[in-house]
């Protein structure tokens, strides 16, 4: 809510923090993405994402102008309040509605620090789809554990999980400082070298996804961590992993791998 003030013979506009009853401000969220139900694009998207949950059709552009509006209106919106509404959005089985949950904690992830980090972890092993783990790890998890050791020591135990998709996660979290040519490479590169044999699709492909990013700015260092570990490798792997190599670098990745 905004309130016209006067302070000093001034009127100034100031923000009042207003309480949010995330049960009711899910139910608002839910009925307006229910507003862009299309039955068919449903069934592509479930069959598409190989999704357990129900579809209502909405697009993602679709679902962010939703979660927008509702920010826009709620300015002061804080930490607890927003954490609260997105488990209220994720309690349904609808992806959409889980959709909305990530997008609301995404657009606001300076709000999220280490205590929030089983609440995500919770949220991963409920995802089952890369369109969900994927920004949950990258987004939410990958800031809180680039600012917090004891978090990203954390993540260690989540590349020995039964759950390719929290192993999945710990890869990705890793990502965005990695691609900004800083990070935490010789922790990445211990998680991948545990995770290498796996032909885990969406685990080699998230190895490789950070090799090649990592790869833009230091293509040196990616090829010195891949050239003695190559034969191990999947195909999809290094297919990613040399977009960014050198041509000779290229060249002798590839020879490596096929013996030559």
């Amino acid at each position: 809510m905004v309130l016209l003030v006067r302070r000093s013979r001034v009127w100034v506009l100031v923000w009042q923090r207003q309480h949010v009853d995330p049960v009711r401000a899910a139910s608002d969220i839910t009925s307006e993405l229910s507003i862009h139900t299309d039955e068919v694009r449903a069934r592509k998207q479930k069959e598409y994402l190989k999704s357990d949950l129900d579809h209502l059709g909405a697009s993602v552009p679709e679902v962010r102008a939703v979660v927008r509006r509702f920010l826009r209106h709620h300015p002061g919106l804080g930490h607890g309040e927003l954490v609260a509404l997105a488990r209220a959005m994720w309690a349904d089985d609808i992806y959409e509605h889980r959709l909305a949950a990530v997008e609301l904690l995404a657009a606001r992830p300076q709000v999220l620090g280490p205590t929030d980090m089983a609440t995500l972890e919770s949220m991963l092993r409920q995802a089952h789809t890369w369109a969900l783990v994927d920004p949950i790890s990258i987004s939410l998890v990958g800031r809180i554990v680039a600012g917090d050791q004891a978090s990203a020591q954390g993540m260690d135990r989540w590349v020995a999980d039964d759950d390719f998709w929290v192993r999945r996660a710990a890869l990705l979290a890793l990502l965005v400082p990695l691609r900004e040519g800083r990070g935490d490479f010789e922790r990445f590169g211990r998680y991948a070298d545990a995770l290498l044999d796996e032909r885990e699709f969406f685990i080699a492909k998230a190895i490789g996804w950070v090799l090649r990013d990592t790869a833009r700015r230091r293509p040196d260092m990616v090829f010195e961590w891949l050239e003695p570990r190559v034969a191990r490798a999947s195909g999809v792997t290094v297919r990613e992993a040399v977009k960014y190599m050198s041509d000779a670098q290229r060249d002798e990745i590839n020879s490596a791998r096929t013996g030559g």
